[in-house]
């Protein structure tokens, strides 16, 4: 068999790239290649339709090992991650039976605890922890930064009391300062370098336990680019490494304190090769430290799947996007893995969704068996060349963040917000203007879906609120989908749903065509839609869209019948009703000459145009 499957190779000569290239613009017939076949990205690269083994000759990235430095193909030999839920902790005591439930038998190895800084007090901690075994379940604390030294000195006492073995115990306390800058918008003092160092050295008390958190979930959940997500957090955990190190700690008492919480967006392939770059390009940041062991270079990367592209409406598509956003991390190799529950921007989440997020990822593990290949994506052509391309932007922008003067200065004058939030800017035009597609909020939507009931108070703003006395430019947390949301929302509030009518006439093919993309264009809104086979005249459409009580009446012909149906149209409606013509036919400029004003087709920004019927139809908000 083997000799078969040799003989078989040797029948098909190599084929080069050129060769594939040239192969492709023939095809093309006088299409340029680069502009029909090169994707860009936005990462500050672009994307090959194809890639073959000379694309990866050379490449540093395949000669290492799992396990082995730079760690590109992960710090371990085997690809088990810890299924992580986090629980918001307002009662200690429910806290505490909720993680119970949760370590006896729903498959979850890791906890992650939210709680305010006036809960951080022997008492509270130790019912929280009551019955919960330490060196069995990797446990995580976010709470505010004044607090850290003290929940890790609670955590040390604890444990010494029960008689746990420390070395035994993983986890981690986030002390995170550059929440002020990048969340509150307040400017972060030198103070945080003697905060950070007095909870490294009370975290030695804990020494499976990471103490300084690089948060690059905060980037990831307000729109930046991948690149700028890598490069930026690169920039985050050195200026730990760099301002601490100068104080006079050892390089690998920092180091191994640094825990990377990573978001993970829905770019599949994209996202498996930044995990990959990411443990590359932290390798050699502490490597230039020079530290005693290489095993200090190892980064520990926690992710979670993204805010950003979450929607409130068709919410259960959430759910099909944090699946690949899982499958990306484990096939990456990450440490941990948060998949968010499908409901999270729009309510507290339930014990259906919190259940459903946590069996996405062990369905990865029990019945796709992802833990048990190491770096699955290696020798990928494709995987390889994006790792090489996020490194090298990546890199570029680290570099210039360090040019001026690191992490912190930046994010003290705004530059780094100012950057993610022209990419969020930029992201959410292409949803505007369908260019990017997010499922049920700006194509294929659930037509008769109303979310107002299901939106709790205070679940999933998008405001920015509690800014007040900010003196920083901050973060801007509202997602892709937020402004098309607050349209369909107003509509749903308005009192009265607008009614679109299709007016569907002439060549029957281009008729259907146009129906059900103008269909799926004025139900982003919340309208309801009228469709219909066909009418004979046009005089008998505009009849059964009065009929109808129609508010908008949209006609939906072929270009060359537009010349004719259009007036025709447009002369009996007389203003009554708004009249759109679906396309952009070759007389749309005769036909606004006529006074036909509106029309709508694949170039149109649909978010803009649905704010001006809705202005137009006296909808607020």
């Amino acid at each position: 068999m083997a000799e078969a499957k040799e003989n078989l190779f040797s029948e098909f000569p190599p084929v080069s790239a050129q060769e594939w290239t040239d192969k492709i613009t023939a095809d093309l017939k006088g299409v340029p290649f680069e502009k029909k076949m090169i994707w860009k990205t936005g990462e500050g690269f672009d994307v090959n339709p194809f890639y073959c083994a000379e694309d990866i000759e050379g490449m540093a990235t395949t000669t290492s090992l799992p396990g082995e430095f730079p760690y590109v193909r992960g710090t371990k030999i085997t690809n088990e991650w810890l299924v992580r839920q986090d629980i918001d902790v307002t009662d200690c005591k429910a806290a505490n039976e909720k993680a119970g439930k949760l370590i006896a038998g729903s498959g979850v190895t890791s906890l992650g605890f939210h709680l305010k800084g006036d809960m951080v007090d022997s008492g509270n901690i130790a019912t929280l922890l009551d019955g919960v075994c330490p060196e069995s379940v990797e446990l995580n604390f976010k709470t505010c930064n004044r607090k850290a030294v003290e929940l890790i000195g609670i955590l040390a006492e604890i444990f010494k009391t029960k008689g746990v073995d420390v070395a035994k115990c993983s986890g981690s306390v986030a002390y995170d300062p550059l929440k002020k800058p990048l969340v509150k918008g307040v400017m972060l003092g030198s103070e945080w370098v003697d905060e950070a160092i007095a909870v490294v050295k009370a975290g030695e008390a804990l020494p499976g336990y990471r103490v300084l958190a690089v948060d690059a979930c905060f980037l990831n959940d307000t729109g930046s680019y991948i690149t700028q997500e890598l490069g930026y957090s690169l920039a985050w955990g050195n200026d730990l490494l760099s301002k601490l190190t100068d104080a006079g700690l050892p390089v690998e008492a920092v180091a191994e304190k640094i825990k990377f919480n990573f978001g993970i967006s829905s770019n599949y392939f994209m996202e498996i090769a930044k995990f990959r770059a990411a443990r590359w390009l932290w390798a050699e940041i502490v490597k230039a430290y020079n530290p005693s062991c290489d095993c200090f270079s190892k980064m520990q990367a926690h992710a979670r799947t993204s805010v950003w592209n979450m929607t409130t409406f068709d919410a259960y598509v959430n759910m099909l996007r944090t699946q690949t956003e899982a499958m990306s991390a484990a096939i990456a190799g990450v440490d941990s893995l948060t998949v968010l529950p499908y409901d999270e921007t729009f309510k507290v989440s339930d014990d259906f969704s919190e259940r459903i997020a946590r069996n996405q990822q062990l369905l990865l593990k029990e019945e796709c068996h992802f833990d048990k290949v190491v770096d699955p994506a290696a020798g990928s052509y494709y995987i390889e060349v994006l790792t090489q391309s996020l490194a090298d932007a990546a890199w570029k922008l680290f570099l210039e963040v360090e040019d001026k003067g690191g992490f912190v200065a930046s994010a003290n004058n705004g530059e780094i917000q100012g950057a993610v939030n022209e990419s969020n800017k930029a992201r959410k035009k292409m949803v505007a203007t369908r260019r990017t597609t997010l499922l049920g909020t700006n194509q294929f939507p659930n037509f008769t879906e109303k979310a107002d009931g299901k939106i709790e108070s205070g679940s999933g703003c998008n405001c920015q609120c509690g800014s007040e006395g900010h003196t920083v430019t901050k973060l801007d947390f509202s997602r892709g989908a937020s402004e098309f949301e607050m349209l369909r929302l107003a509509t749903e509030q308005s009192g009265g749903v607008p009614k679109v009518f299709m007016l569907t006439i002439g060549n029957l093919a281009m008729r259907l065509a146009r129906s059900q993309f103008s269909s799926n264009f004025f139900a982003c809104a919340g309208y309801e839609i009228i469709d219909n086979l066909g009418f004979e005249t046009v005089e008998a459409g505009v009849k059964a869209a009065r009929e109808k009580k129609a508010d908008i009446i949209v006609l939906c012909s072929s270009d060359d019948e537009y010349e004719t149906f259009a007036p025709e149209a447009f002369k009996l409606i007389e203003n009554k009703e708004l009249f759109v013509v679906a396309g952009a036919p070759a007389c749309m400029d005769d036909l606004k000459t006529a006074g036909i004003e509106h029309f709508i087709n694949v170039k149109s920004n649909v978010l803009e145009t649905l704010k001006m019927f809705n202005k137009k139809l006296n909808i607020e908000g």
